[in-house]
């Protein structure tokens, strides 16, 4: 494929396939991604299919070597230097005719007629080994009435190459004065589009650089236990349970669960992090990251296919192959443009030859040609697609995955962003926040109360030994224990009789709290919720326990604010802990008291305001509304569910991503509508130059040559600002939340 009218037309043939429920081609990544019901249509026909509109498919499952597209490439360089090998002697030959001293020369040497041979034997090679490519698709392109590119280069060099042949052999033919040669012309639209493919098949390796990154990431090999020996198998050989060595500086292979050793990783390929995570026996390991300092010995969970680093490069791919509404409409237009420019070729041609000056056939020749070359919509079917590969691959390098390339255009245009509370702006799991002893030793309470609790299962309880066990305290034993929900709990332990829960139970047991309500009550209001310990009958602590904010939540709140985003919380918490954790974090519009069956109800509520929303969750409960949102965002550290539901993918679990990933889609959005600026405008305006609109005026008429020049110039810029895309730093703007901001609740 060379342009989007290829495109178009794949997609018309496929579509008219009983069967296909869904069909997405893509000119930068060369590939057709169809879904269709196997009952009525099969693969093979789907394959015949794309022959008969003039293509060879091939099936991705069985994918060409490795070294294809380098041959591709040096069979490309080979072509263009054999072109302008040939094609340098003919323009001087054509453009010395232009100097007296320098004509006068050639024509001592061989007359006229004698040169323009000359020029017919060094353009032949040109025309017709060079240029076979334009030929052979060309050809298949009008054969099943579907013009496009290589049609247009075809015909218009073709043009000149054969007027200059008959020119030469029977000029009597022509008119007075219109016997001339163009065989220069015709070399030279040939060597510049070659050169100008060229340049294209080079830029166009460098938009998915991502992607081989990616799978660079992937060991070759890995240290597998078997039978008490380790040996180094294949990276294909590993199977789910294999125990594995990593020392350290090696690549973890596959992904698992530490079972012996410590170390530190480099997972900046999967969060965007550089800081290494530190790793001990039942820590995940992700296969493609760097072991820093330590042995591990860890068993395998996911291989192949199933491993995190095969479905970031799925969802890379994928995102890469989906259209945006953007290129959908681009295509559609792409599929009429070259007939309609053929239509405009004809009517130049007779134009110029009825109503142009003598001798009227050359000038008609000249404008149709040029009309021809200048519309070429190479620029048009490059202007999407290598922006959204570019961009696809640079968000995942900083931890940002967009599942679907149509999120990149949407994301742009989102104006309201809605946060789920728990897992999102908070870690999702209870911590410790205080103890405060208000009879005997801070640490021995909290020994005592921490035993109690470790009879329990609730997070809480976990929450508060976990406390202790930061401390290094060593829990004693418990000798008797009972439980009363919505209460709270009894334990006997040291031979101390210990009571911990609610304020409620602290009355029950005719505990008197005095100063602890006030602390308790500030706890509260701090999304932090507060209970009570209890000694042998006497208030021995007040305890607060909190799902504490994620390092850079307000920071990316503010962030969000500063690109002119309204920003909302949406939570099943009360009222009062979804009060203190906006305020924490700078959010005024609260949807709170939401139960799971109606968040996504919400989010229908918000667009039909108006709003394009985009949704960020990590449970399980948020997947309708990830899923209602214009635009899904999900915690890539949260459940599948939600992952799999989601539009867009944090990796890292971190809310900055979302900065990047909107100032991304923003960049993107203005790279592809400059491309198409670029693109649609310039063969707009170009058009009416090449069929000679002004020289009635100036004199002046486009040359076949500057206008194979031209239209090469425009897909190498399309595709050189697509690229500038690779060098993008996310700037978070202005990150200070604006001061006496009220709070609005919904």
């Amino acid at each position: 494929m060379s342009c989007g009218s290829c495109v178009s037309r794949i997609e018309r043939t496929l579509t008219k396939l009983p069967g296909m429920v869904e069909v997405s081609v893509n000119l930068a990544t060369q590939k057709a991604f169809v879904r269709f019901l196997p009952g009525a249509v099969s693969l093979p026909r789907i394959q015949h299919a794309i022959r008969e509109a003039g293509y060879e498919p091939q099936d991705t499952d069985t994918p060409p070597p490795t070294d294809s597209e380098d041959r591709e490439r040096a069979e490309l360089r080979r072509r263009v230097v054999l072109a302008a090998i040939f094609t340098i002697p003919v323009v001087i030959i054509a453009m010395g005719k232009m100097i007296p001293a320098f004509d006068t020369l050639l024509t001592s040497l061989m007359p006229h007629r004698g040169w323009m041979g000359v020029e017919w034997l060094l353009a032949t090679p040109v025309q017709f080994y060079a240029g076979a490519r334009f030929y052979r698709v060309g050809f298949a392109e009008l054969r099943h009435f579907n013009p496009g590119m290589n049609s247009l280069v075809m015909i218009g060099s073709s043009a000149a190459y054969f007027y200059s042949v008959a020119a030469l052999l029977v000029p009597g033919l022509f008119p007075v004065g219109t016997a001339v040669s163009y065989f220069e012309a015709a070399a030279v639209i040939v060597t510049l589009i070659l050169l100008g493919r060229y340049f294209e098949h080079i830029a166009k390796g460098r938009t998915s650089e991502a992607i081989k990154k990616l799978l660079q990431l992937q060991a070759k090999t890995a240290r597998v236990i078997r039978e008490d020996e380790t040996v180094e198998l294949p990276i294909d050989a590993v199977v789910t349970g294999d125990r594995i060595l990593v020392r350290p500086g090696e690549r973890v292979p596959v992904d698992g669960i530490v079972e012996e050793g410590h170390s530190y990783i480099d997972e900046s390929m999967i969060s965007g992090e550089p800081v290494p995570v530190v790793k001990k026996k039942d820590s995940e390991v992700v296969g493609g990251t760097i072991n820093k300092n330590g042995a591990l010995t860890f068993r395998a969970t996911r291989v192949g296919a199933d491993t995190v680093l095969s479905q970031i490069v799925k969802m890379v791919e994928t995102a890469q192959a989906e259209k945006p509404p953007i290129q959908q409409l681009a295509d559609k237009v792409a599929g009429v443009f070259v007939p309609v420019v053929i239509a405009i070729a004809a009517m130049t041609f007779a134009l110029w030859f009825v109503f142009g000056p003598a001798p009227s056939l050359s000038f008609a020749f000249v404008t149709t040609v040029s009309v021809l070359l200048i519309a070429c919509p190479c620029a048009m079917g490059l202007a999407t697609p290598t922006a959204i590969m570019v961009s696809t691959g640079k968000g995942a390098e900083m931890g940002v995955l967009f599942r679907k390339g149509a999120a990149l255009e949407t994301l742009a245009k989102m104006n309201t962003v809605v946060l789920d509370k728990t897992g999102t702006l908070t870690q999702g799991r209870p911590e410790l926040t205080d103890f405060e002893a208000i009879n005997g030793h801070e640490n021995e309470v909290l020994r005592l109360v921490a035993a109690v609790e470790a009879q329990s299962e609730h997070p809480i309880a976990e929450a508060i030994v976990q406390g202790a066990k930061a401390r290094g305290l060593e829990l004693p034993s418990v000798s008797r224990f009972s439980a009363e929900p919505g209460y709270g709990i009894e334990a006997e332990v040291d031979g101390h009789l210990v009571y911990v829960g609610a304020d409620r139970y602290m009355r029950r047991l005719e505990i008197e709290l005095g100063q602890a309500e006030t602390r308790a009550k500030v706890f509260a209001e701090n999304a932090k919720s507060p209970l009570y310990a209890a000694v042998d009958g006497q208030l021995a602590a007040v305890i607060a326990v909190a799902d504490p904010l994620k390092e850079g939540s307000a920071e990316a709140i503010a962030a969000l604010k500063a690109q002119g985003l309204e920003v909302a919380m949406l939570t099943g918490d009360n009222r009062a802990t979804a009060d203190a954790i906006a305020r924490q974090v700078g959010i005024q519009q609260i949807l709170a008291e939401v139960l799971p069956d109606q968040k996504a109800a919400e989010i229908r509520r918000l667009q039909a305001e108006g709003k394009r929303v985009a949704f960020v969750g990590d449970g399980i409960n948020d997947a309708p509304a990830l899923a209602q949102a214009d635009v899904g965002i999900a915690i890539g550290t949260g459940t599948d569910i939600a992952i799999e539901s989601g539009d867009v993918v944090l990796m890292s679990g971190d809310l900055r991503g979302i900065v990047n990933a909107t100032a991304l889609s923003k960049r993107t959005h203005r790279t592809i509508i400059g491309n198409f600026v670029w693109a649609y405008g310039y063969n707009v305006a170009l058009i009416p130059v090449a069929a000679g609109v002004l020289y009635p005026f100036i004199g002046v008429l486009l040359s076949p040559m500057l206008a194979a020049a031209a239209m090469s110039v425009s897909s190498v810029f399309v595709l050189i600002n697509s690229l500038r895309l690779r060098r993008f730093t996310p700037d978070p703007g202005n990150a200070t939340p604006r001061p006496n901001e009220a709070v609005h609740r919904a």
